[in-house]
């Protein structure tokens, strides 16, 4: 008998560590479940020594980072994962080569979010708030053509207050107001977005039961396709 049994879902974190353990909350608090065995079997890897993503793809030395989170791929495979998350969307600059690694199937938080934009608002503008280095990659403008959907960023204005609550913020362990944002999401609106996505993790902690139908959470989004792959129901 197997010691762990049904499917496993696997999690490269620590990129960064407030953001994993606001996914692990999203999880548990996403799945339909009476009791502790209606909850999906995970196991986490809280890698918070990984370089820095932005840092590492805008001086253009993304070959450690690349080995390390193929490495953590490759550990989570070898203990049995059925899928693998990453809740970090600039990490996802490196998703084909980190798939390419392993035979378990990688989600793909940013095709799974405009996926998602997509069956519920349609085809239009769509404002992405990210870190600098999923902007610069367009990881975003990767996937969105084939929904019709138009990425807009903020202003470098903007983009800066963005960066500011990111790096400052939450991963300086300071706690922001998602108020500290409404100049840069009332931006994307004059533009005529759809909505607004949080394509950063530490933007999805920010806006922590912030219930509002602009605002498109990445991690959300990542944490409910989890479980239904690992075949447990989503909590309406």
């Amino acid at each position: 008998m197997k010691a762990w049994e049904g499917k496993k879902l696997g999690v490269i974190g620590g990129l960064g560590p407030k953001a994993t353990a606001y996914f692990f909350d999203l999880v548990v608090d996403n799945t339909k479940a009476e009791s502790d065995q209606d909850h999906i079997d995970a196991i986490y890897l809280n890698h918070a020594s990984m370089p820095d993503r932005t840092r590492s793809i805008l001086f253009k030395k993304t070959d450690r980072l690349k080995e390390l989170l193929i490495a953590d791929a490759k550990l989570l495979q070898s203990i049995g994962v059925s899928y693998i998350a990453i809740p970090c969307n600039t990490s996802h600059y490196l998703y084909d080569d980190i798939q390419k690694a392993v035979k378990v199937p990688v989600i793909n938080m940013v095709d799974e979010t405009l996926a998602y934009i997509s069956q519920k608002y349609g085809k239009g503008k769509v404002g992405v708030l990210a870190t600098t280095g999923t902007r610069e990659m367009k990881i975003y403008d990767k996937y969105a053509s084939k929904y019709d959907i138009e990425i807009i960023y903020p202003s470098q204005m903007g983009q800066q207050k963005v960066m500011d609550a990111i790096y400052s913020g939450v991963k300086a362990g300071k706690i922001v107001s998602p108020s500290d944002l409404d100049s840069v999401i009332n931006e994307l609106k004059d533009k005529g977005c759809m909505c607004a996505v949080l394509a950063c993790t530490e933007l999805s902690v920010i806006y922590s039961g912030v219930n509002d139908e602009y605002i498109v959470d990445s991690l959300l989004t990542l944490a409910r396709k989890a479980i239904i792959l690992c075949g447990k129901e989503i909590e309406n």
